[in-house]
């Protein structure tokens, strides 16, 4: 059974071990093989479709995970060309999992603005909340619309804010075995309809 999961800095785990990133944490509850990882600190929705393009996929994979888009919302994109970036992503996942969307699975965006670093970036946390929000609110939508699955992780991080690393942002490996735990039903489910 193949699992790849791509997105951003989430996806690689920044700051972590690579046996406490989340879909490493996942496959191994799975009892699979390490997932094949594509995701950079710092990508945004266009910044992955270019590594994607790039990138020697081997599909069709069992399951595929995407999250996406904090970097977008840091930079000040707009709701509008998130959405088309996410869409865009969103049917390459589906393409990559045999053109079957219900292995694919969406995770929603993690608050960043309630951690130390957000506290100290001089930007106001309600206004990076509602931000949160409305890109989640947009991806949710998407992924929705096509039936795949959605997994919320953003309610986590405002629960948590202290569970990051060292660098105040980057959640830690204990908030990320809360998120596969989260994701691990759905991920079953999925296997279970190969």
């Amino acid at each position: 059974m193949t699992y790849l999961a791509v997105g951003d800095s989430y996806t690689i785990g920044e700051g972590v071990a690579e046996a406490e990133r989340w879909p490493v944490q996942l496959a191994r509850a799975l009892g699979i093989d390490a997932p094949e990882i594509l995701a950079r600190t710092g990508w945004t929705t266009d910044e992955l479709a270019a590594a994607m393009a790039q990138h020697a996929f081997h599909p069709p994979y069992d399951l595929v995970s995407l999250l996406i888009g904090v970097n977008d919302q840091y930079r000040g994109r707009n709701v509008a060309d998130y959405r088309a970036g996410f869409r865009v992503l969103l049917d390459r996942a589906i393409e990559l999992a045999g053109s079957r969307p219900q292995h694919v699975i969406v995770v929603s965006i993690p608050d960043w603005g309630v951690t130390r670093f957000g506290r100290e970036s001089g930007r106001e946390a309600a206004q990076i909340a509602r931000e949160i929000d409305l890109y989640n609110a947009a991806n949710a939508e998407i992924s929705l619309s096509v039936r795949m699955h959605y997994v919320d992780v953003t309610a986590f991080s405002r629960e948590h804010p202290d569970w990051v690393v060292d660098d105040g942002l980057h959640p830690n490996g204990a908030a990320y075995r809360r998120w596969s735990e989260a994701i691990l039903p759905i991920a079953r489910r999925v296997f279970e309809m190969r």
